[in-house]
């Protein structure tokens, strides 16, 4: 039997502020009588005025209709004092981030609403077991984190403190569904799901920019192009703004006593000191949107191609190859993942260097990045080892551009930039699950839905392979010298599995 709140209950959101209004609008399309306070006189009247501006919005597109518009609005009720939320069965403050300021709003609302109404909150970074800690029933706090504009995402963050009742937790996670969301279950943990999990999309990339790997352009090109992201994530951070992103990368660090795995980016903290925040104060990490394919000359025509068995997470370059005529022999010798193009091996990225791969082989090395789907990106990303000359490059070039592909050159950097980033990623998934943050289909799901990723990470290290990802974080750890990408155990346990079931 559902638990989910029914329309006729009264709702309280507190803090009219953008986050708040958008709550208020949830809760009020789903049939809910709303009352939105601000302590900031004027300020939930002004919230509504923004609701009512964005339903007639989506009236004209044909989103809703004339009398949803006027139904909604009708049960959202400005209220003028705290006490005026007595009524309430479930409070949800959003107000500042301040913990000190959170938790007297919330000793104040325990002595105000009924002792069966549940206190929620919106935060994205205190733990709830501190802040119902004082209370004197802290088993009716728990998080409803919502993403912004509430309206629009579906994602809701369901977090327990210590102290959360379990009825009270999915009472809120089945009200979450009855709203049109997709709510996931968490633990109080810092960043819970989303902000922990998301920190090696941004880091990575500012890591790449910083070590000189490639442009900024052709970093975010990457990502969408091969990886399939809405949003490059340099982009994003000028979307998000740089002292915001910076701020909650600090925080998580802070809160997991400094582990380098979360070691915010020095480039981001010095664009902060400088004011170039992104988009809000007009300084952008770049202006040109388009990747510039690798054009000095075409490629050279690749002869005798020679294809490994197994291509593991490349193997749609066979189709590839098959589709567009291009003559090629199979040899099951070869090690997975390597193609033979006259005296060149081109490689699948696997987090060593192309330098180092080609001093062990004794012969020239172009390695090429992860794609989500190589059928459908439109780039192909080539790192050279230093023993490449210009003409083992331009046949590299030439294989990819005879299978329809723009050919894109990066330095040589470790894991490349989609490969590194999905590895990074899977990795703190994998450390997330392990930790019973939350389930791994929770984790997946909060990623797809509270961040529009293409794929949830742990779902994404299985179609790579997680043999593959996990032999590509030990080469990282051992190229780069860096604990952040030693394997988690979860990969390694089901990595170990992986290798049992297929025996």
């Amino acid at each position: 039997m559902t638990m989910a709140l029914v329309p006729d209950t009264e709702i309280a959101v507190v803090g009219a502020g953008a986050m708040g209004a958008g709550i208020a609008h949830v809760a009020a399309a789903a049939g809910h009588t709303v009352l939105l306070f601000d302590q900031k006189e004027g300020a939930a009247i002004a919230g509504i005025a923004d609701i009512r501006k964005r339903l007639e919005r989506a009236v004209e597109k044909a989103r809703i209709s004339e009398v949803d518009k006027d139904q909604t609005l009708s049960r959202l009720v400005p209220a003028g004092t705290l006490a005026s939320l007595a009524s309430a069965d479930l409070v949800i403050e959003a107000i500042i981030e301040d913990l000190g300021i959170k938790k007297k709003l919330f000793a104040a609302l325990e002595d105000i609403v009924a002792d069966t109404a549940i206190l929620a909150t919106n935060t994205s970074s205190f733990s709830i077991t501190e802040l119902a800690a004082d209370l004197k029933n802290s088993g009716r706090v728990v998080g409803m984190h919502f993403f912004n504009p509430a309206p629009v995402m579906k994602l809701v963050e369901v977090v327990s403190g210590l102290q959360t009742s379990a009825k009270v937790t999915e009472t809120v996670f089945e009200t979450a569904i009855r709203w049109g969301k997709k709510p996931v279950n968490t633990k109080s943990t810092p960043g819970f799901i989303v902000n922990r999990v998301a920190r090696p999309y941004y880091y990575e990339a500012f890591r790449a920019l910083e070590e000189g790997a490639a442009p900024p352009q052709v970093i975010d090109c990457a990502l969408k192009s091969g990886g399939g992201f809405r949003m490059g994530p340099l982009e994003l951070t000028d979307l998000i703004g740089q002292d915001v992103n910076s701020a909650v990368s600090r925080s998580i660090f802070e809160a997991y006593s400094h582990q380098v795995r979360f070691a915010p980016s020095l480039l981001q903290e010095e664009l902060v000191a400088a004011g170039k925040l992104g988009r809000k104060t007009g300084h952008l990490i770049y202006s040109q949107d388009e990747c510039v394919p690798f054009a000095s000359e075409t490629g050279l025509e690749p002869s005798n191609i020679i294809v490994s068995a197994a291509l593991g997470a490349a193997e749609s370059l066979v189709t590839l190859l098959e589709l567009n005529d291009c003559a090629f022999t199979i040899d099951e010798s070869l090690q997975e993942g390597v193609i033979v193009c006259g005296e060149i091996f081109l490689a699948l990225t696997d987090g060593q260097t192309a330098t180092a791969r080609s001093a062990a082989l004794g012969r020239p090395v172009v390695l090429f990045d992860y794609a989500a789907d190589y059928s459908k990106s439109k780039h192909v990303f080539l790192a050279p080892a230093d023993q490449a000359s210009a003409e083992d490059i331009l046949m590299a070039v030439g294989f990819f551009q005879n299978l329809g592909k723009a050919a894109v050159l990066i330095d040589d950097h470790p894991g490349m930039l989609v490969m590194r980033t999905i590895a990074s990623l899977s990795n703190v998934a994998a450390d997330a699950a392990r930790d019973k943050v939350a389930s791994p289909s929770d984790i997946d799901t909060a990623m797809i839905y509270g961040v529009n990723y293409p794929d949830g990470p742990l779902e994404w290290a299985k179609r790579v392979g997680i043999k593959s990802i996990s032999q590509t974080l030990r080469n990282l750890a051992e190229t780069t010298g860096e604990a952040k990408y030693r394997p988690s155990s979860y990969l390694l346990r089901q990595a170990a599995r992986e290798m049992t079931l297929a025996n």
